[in-house]
């Protein structure tokens, strides 16, 4: 016979609702393992007292009582696992495994059994059903009448909130069978009643879920919140991990309680405590108990009087009442030296901490992820820009949380921090904006050559280049216009007398026109800069050098042939990740051979860099040259054109000043267009002529 039994998808009942997990029989006991929370149940053989088996809703269910008192439910069984489970009972725990069936015949009359802390109801020999002590929220009594009420469960669609028993009246003197019923149920109920002295208390102290500043009074069996509006009573039962984070500003600790189920204010579910601390804060801690009793009770993990830091005294407090161990960051470090990486979480900005079994975001909205309930993770370019990235988990369960806007630094970190925990890392598709180099590493699943990275590092190497080679140009170009003294000049000049007396003749004399082009003239010469910043980034020269490959990139293009004739019908995607354990696998000789290579491209590339950007000042130098040209020959047409309309003002104003007035877009820089406006002028002098000379003898006469 094996050793071990193991079933998947048995459910298991807990305050009313069903828990799926794994269910696992050894010799050592029984453990069941949640697939939602991650909590483990563990039953020791020698603990177990007797195990039923029954007809359920789901199939066949298992119930086993403990010495202790404790029932366990777990259903989801076939009929025909029942001869391998009665035989694995009789063989390593010396258990028969008893077949009971639930009586089904409608009756409301029974009699109530209290066995440990489970209530049966039975009629005849047969139970109708059973209720679990520890369900019940309170007891009340009445006239014959008890009436259980029950914790609230959030998972389950339809809660029993309350059953009532009519309990009659006997002939026997001194004994009330309601008291004596209510006692039963009492004494076995988890009602949470605060008799007797704290064992201490911590008071204001700074919650950030639920919020505000409470008093902590720990008993032995539950914790107290009191704030000023607000009281929570939390079993310690209820608490399923405890986590000790510190701040990424290192003055800060953040102490995380998870709690299952959570605690309920309203519709809203505390899921988690968080507790903020300040490193600086210390106390002085005195137990109200004797020293004999926390010696019996905590065995040498707390003492009468402790004094510390106030984060270190409430983490020691609750590890020894609640008997869990305490889960700290572990060896990762990220780009800043900090265990945590800066990211936002449903558009709230946080911290995200890789533990050694899973990841802690803190605190709006905090969630724990564990690695088991993983399924893939995925690292996806931001939308808006390029200099963050968005990290995504998968669960088994198909949840998605998407941890976004981390800075692009801590890639590589989080990248090898994943690979050593061994997560599927997948690519999901492309994203908008996103290149297809960004596909390479996305897709990789086991510890491959990072192409996405080596590219993102030569990039920068060349921007670096090409930033260093253009400081002396663009660099001064786009300092000078931001500079806030020489705008306020060049707006000034722009509206000097002459400027408003040309532009503001043909309109109206009022100071709103004058007042229009003004603010458009001022938007127009602000934003000049911005519109030229990006041409100039985007912009590319065909006849400017191109970029050298690095020395990866130099031996793909020449394999890529040879590795799709090894691998027919091999993907793109595929494609790289072969190239990418090729290179991996590389000799240091073969790979210093190809770094050669791509040392000689990065000088080529420098030298002709140098040839291009001297040849590109020659005509820089060409091309301003002409410019002027071209501008005095302007000026020059526009000084004949200014006598010739003063000459002929007196005349015919009207038309002196339409030919005074010319605009920069009727004067062409090329040579036939300014033939042409010689050949015009000429013709306009000759036109001009005969009305002068006649005015002349005009003026003559008179």
């Amino acid at each position: 016979m094996a050793d071990t039994l193991e079933f998947n998808e048995i459910y298991q009942e807990v305050k009313g609702s069903m828990n799926d997990g794994r269910l696992r029989l050894s010799r050592q006991g029984v453990i069941f393992k949640n697939s939602k929370t991650g909590k483990v149940d563990n039953i020791q053989a020698s603990e177990l007292a007797e195990g039923v088996w029954r007809r359920v809703a789901l199939g066949h269910g298992l119930k086993l009582l403990t010495k202790n008192g404790h029932v366990y439910k777990y259903d989801g069984f076939r009929e025909s696992e029942f001869d391998k489970l009665s035989d694995f009972f009789k063989a390593h725990y010396c258990l028969e495994l008893a077949e009971k069936d639930l009586c089904v015949k409608g009756w409301n009359w029974g009699t109530v059994r209290f066995g440990g802390q489970l209530l049966s109801f039975d009629i005849g020999e047969q139970p109708v059903f059973e209720i679990p002590l520890s369900n019940v929220s309170q007891c009340t009594t009445g006239k014959n009448e008890v009436t259980l009420e029950f914790h609230q469960n959030d998972d389950a669609e339809v809660s029993l909130m309350e059953v009532r028993f009519y309990v009659p009246p006997t002939q026997e003197d001194g004994v009330d069978p309601v008291e004596a019923f209510a006692q039963n149920v009492l004494s076995k109920a988890d009602v949470i009643q605060a008799t007797g002295d704290a064992i201490c208390i911590f008071r204001e102290l700074q919650c950030l879920t639920p919020r505000g500043r409470y008093d902590i009074r720990i008993y032995p069996t539950f914790l107290h919140l009191h704030g000023k509006t607000f009281d929570y009573k939390i079993p310690y039962t209820t608490v399923l991990r405890l986590f000790l984070l510190p701040h990424k500003d290192q003055r800060q600790m953040f102490f995380v309680i998870s709690l299952d189920p959570p605690i309920k204010q309203g519709q809203t579910r505390y899921h988690f405590l968080i507790l903020l601390f300040s490193k600086d804060e210390d106390i002085s801690l005195t137990l109200n108990m004797n020293e004999e009793e926390v010696e019996k009770r905590f065995e040498g993990r707390l003492t009468k009087n402790m004094s510390g830091s106030l984060y270190e005294m409430v983490s020691r407090v609750m590890k020894a009442l609640v008997n869990r161990k305490i889960t700290v960051p572990g060896n990762f470090q990220g780009h800043s030296g900090a265990q945590c990486i800066t990211c936002s979480y449903k558009a709230s900005s946080g911290l995200l901490y890789p533990l050694e079994r899973g990841f802690i975001y803190v605190h709006k909205p905090p969630v724990h992820i564990r690695f088991d309930e993983i399924s893939f993770v995925n690292f996806a370019r931001g939308t808006t820009t390029t200099r963050s990235f968005d990290f995504e988990i998968e669960t088994k369960q198909g949840t998605q949380y998407t941890f976004s806007s981390i800075e692009r630094e801590e890639y590589g970190k989080l990248f090898d921090f994943v690979n050593a925990k061994k997560l599927n890392i997948k690519n999901r598709g492309l994203k908008e904006g996103m290149k297809q180099s960004y596909d390479e590493y996305a897709d990789s699943d086991e510890d491959q050559h990072d192409a996405y990275l080596e590219r993102m590092k030569e990039e920068g190497k060349i921007r670096e280049e090409n930033a260093n080679d253009s400081s002396d140009g663009s660099g001064e170009e786009t300092d000078e216009s931001f500079n806030p003294g020489e705008e306020d000049d060049d707006v000034a000049e722009e509206f000097d007398s002459n400027a408003s007396a040309s532009s503001s003749s043909g309109d109206g004399d009022s100071d709103r026109d004058d007042k229009k082009p003004a603010k458009k003239a001022k938007i127009v010469k602000e934003r000049k800069p911005r519109k030229k910043q990006p041409e100039s980034k985007k912009g590319k020269d065909p006849n400017a050098p191109k970029r050298p490959m690095s020395a990866y990139m130099l031996w793909l293009n020449a394999s890529r042939e040879k590795i799709k004739s090894d691998h027919p019908g091999i993907s793109i995607t595929d494609l790289s990740k072969k190239a990418g354990e090729l290179w991996k696998a590389m000799s240091k000789e073969k790979k210093e051979e190809w770094d050669r290579k791509a040392e000689d491209a990065r000088r080529d590339y420098e030298k002709a860099m140098k040839e291009y950007s001297k040849a590109d000042s020659h005509r820089g130098e060409r091309s301003k040259k002409k410019k002027k040209k071209q501008e005095k020959q302007v000026k020059g047409k526009g000084d004949k054109k200014g006598a010739t309309s003063k000459s002929s003002s007196s005349k015919s104003p009207a038309k002196g000043m339409s030919d005074s007035f010319k605009s920069k877009e009727f004067v062409s820089s090329d040579e036939s267009s300014s033939a042409e406006s010689k050949k015009e002028d000429s013709e306009d002098e000759g036109a001009a002529s005969p009305p002068a000379s006649s005015e002349d003898s005009a003026s003559g006469s008179d």
